[in-house]
């Protein structure tokens, strides 16, 4: 059966297995060519789909890049509650670092974030859909509860992911963060406030 020509109930031609496969197909292609090279029509290629498929979905390749790094990315930094502050903040920024310096997810956002810089949809596009902020917020709202935090929950986000974000985006060695210190650093931080 061809991808392209199943149907979902809501009119248009949609199939879970040509979107899954387009997705994959963006992460493997960033990692093989980077982000430059990735154009739709080899997307497509790759996808065993038409170009006519992937441009009934999306407009960019900078929006399939996001769509697919933005479902790994809230697999991959989804933590099991615990109960124990720091040790949820520990593992949240454990799976931080690996995602940000070993997955493929995690690689297609740092190539929106460097696109971004130059690229003002890409900028927008990343401001309304921020899968780190968003997982980020959903440990510290867990762990420390939102009304009982001394700044607005959006600065605290930015407090606990900066610092990965900053070492890993700047080329520095990952193997040289410490989660659990950085955690602690937060959680006093948090208090001294």
């Amino acid at each position: 059966m061809d991808m392209d020509k199943e149907q979902n109930h809501g009119g248009r031609p949609r199939s879970e297995q040509a979107r899954a496969a387009i997705l994959n197909a963006v992460d493997d292609l960033l990692v093989e060519v980077g982000y430059a090279a990735v154009t739709m029509k080899g997307i497509a290629e790759r996808a065993g789909v038409s170009r006519q498929t992937v441009y009934r979905w999306w407009s960019h390749k900078a929006e399939i890049l996001l769509e697919a790094s933005a479902a790994d990315a809230e697999e991959e930094l989804a933590i099991r509650p615990t109960g124990d502050v720091l040790e949820d903040l520990t593992a949240y920024l454990e799976a931080l670092v690996r995602f940000l310096a070993r997955s493929s997810a995690g690689t297609a956002y740092r190539a929106l974030l460097g696109e971004a810089q130059h690229d003002a949809a890409v900028a927008e596009m990343l401001s309304a859909k921020d899968p780190l902020g968003d997982s980020a917020r959903i440990v510290i709202e867990r762990a420390l509860g939102k009304d009982t935090l001394p700044i607005a929950l959006d600065q605290a986000t930015a407090l606990l992911i900066g610092p990965s974000f900053f070492w890993i985006l700047s080329g520095r060695d990952p193997a040289q963060l410490n989660p659990r210190e950085l955690a602690k650093h937060f959680i006093q931080d948090l208090r001294s406030r």
